[in-house]
């Protein structure tokens, strides 16, 4: 059993007890939001640190698509 700690640049975004180490170049989708395994390190025997890189979210436009839902015609 490993501890897999997965990391977006200095931010842990995710703490798991796993059998198996995720690979590089592996998809994975933490807390809803899609990424990508960018590097495995192990830091100690049972410590795994991976980084990962997150898809970007463009707050405007989903701002955006929210103003249309809430539009009422009288």
């Amino acid at each position: 059993m490993f501890t897999v700690y997965y990391l977006d640049g200095r931010n842990v975004l995710l703490n798991q007890l796993r059998k198996s180490v995720p690979n590089q170049g592996e998809e994975v989708k933490i807390k809803g939001r899609k990424g990508i395994v960018t590097s495995v390190t192990a830091a100690d025997e049972r410590k795994i640190h991976v980084q990962v890189e997150l898809e970007s979210v463009n707050k405007a436009k989903l701002a955006a698509e929210d103003d249309k839902k809430k539009k009422k015609k009288r």
